[in-house]
């Protein structure tokens, strides 16, 4: 009768690990010693386990994001979807000689974004009175929503990442001045630029002088696309909404950790509450300690560095 009992139980627990391994799933393992796993296939995405390695795994599909370069290997922009750590890693850490996996097929498309631009009545209705100056934003909103489409900004969670900073930064006016600044690069604009080590880099990557008309940067015409700039090319922002995490966006805008990354993480809630009917579990308004102070002289590849767990890869 006990042997009886055993085998069941034996039976069970090994069908049991047959469900837990996905149906198409195809065995692989790990090549690098210490590998993030991400929310999703970006180097800013939040990581959510580190594998030591080499560890075998089970990938059940592949998804296009952020170009990886692992020494020795073609760079990759395939990341492989382990289910059973609940995020992706890079392909360059796969052991395969191949970018792309052979035999694992790629991950369900994305659903469309939802489409429409944003009307002064969202934004009045996800902000309140934080839009003091309506006829102002309304003038403004076709170029921001066409610097949104520009960027990829087309989800809830971008959207709502984005608006959210900017109503904070500017409160959703393009030709702001910070108030009382005096200085040559001051904050301008939809995003606030500051310093000449935005002014610079952002001018030439639209052919324009700021630092020599720095005025250009609270103009209607270049007032949204250097927000969009920003966002997209001093900063990689979008996989941060996409995570959730308002903490590391808030860090990523360039100001120390304090109370303002609460109160804009509840304006980044009630954008999304807008926007997708309710707030999904697991948005973040913290920083990490690597990211608390001011990152705004930061190079992109600094700041992307800096909150990445030492020793690790992807």
């Amino acid at each position: 009768m006990f042997k009886r009992v055993l085998s069941s139980a034996v039976a069970l627990v090994a069908i049991s690990l047959v469900a837990a391994t996905p149906a198409q799933a195809v065995a692989f393992q790990t090549t690098a010693s210490a590998l993030n796993i991400r929310s999703e296939p970006y180097l800013s995405a939040a990581v959510v386990k580190v594998l030591n390695g080499p560890t075998a795994v089970d990938v059940d599909c592949q998804k296009l994001g952020d170009p990886v370069t692992v020494p020795g290997r073609a760079a990759t922009s395939w990341w492989a979807h382990l289910p059973a750590h609940g995020g992706y890693a890079t392909v360059g850490y796969i052991n395969t000689t191949e970018t792309k996996l052979p035999g694992v097929p790629d991950c369900p498309a994305d659903p469309p974004p939802p489409a429409g631009d944003v009307t002064l009545a969202d934004v009045q209705a996800m902000f309140g009175t934080r839009i003091a100056n309506p006829s102002i934003v309304q003038t403004g909103l076709p170029s921001l929503n066409q610097a949104m489409r520009d960027a990829n900004i087309n989800t809830p969670r971008r959207k709502a990442a984005f608006l959210a900073t900017l109503v904070h930064e500017s409160r959703l006016e393009y030709n702001i001045r910070e108030i009382g600044d005096t200085r040559v690069y001051g904050g301008r604009g939809y995003i606030q630029l500051t310093g000449d080590f935005n002014y610079g880099p952002a001018g030439r990557y639209f052919g324009i002088d700021l630092l020599g008309n720095p005025e250009l940067a609270r103009s209607l015409q270049w007032s949204a696309p250097i927000a969009r700039w920003y966002w997209t090319v001093a900063r990689n922002i979008n996989p941060m909404a996409d995570a959730l995490d308002m903490g590391k966006v808030n860090a990523a805008i360039g100001y120390p950790a304090g109370a303002e990354d609460q109160r804009r993480c509840d304006s980044f809630k009630n954008a999304l509450r807008y926007l997708s009917g309710s707030v999904p579990a697991g948005v973040i308004c913290t920083r990490s300690k690597a990211l608390s102070g001011d990152t705004s002289k930061l190079t992109k590849t600094q700041f992307e560095a800096l909150d990445r767990i030492p020793g690790t890869v992807g």
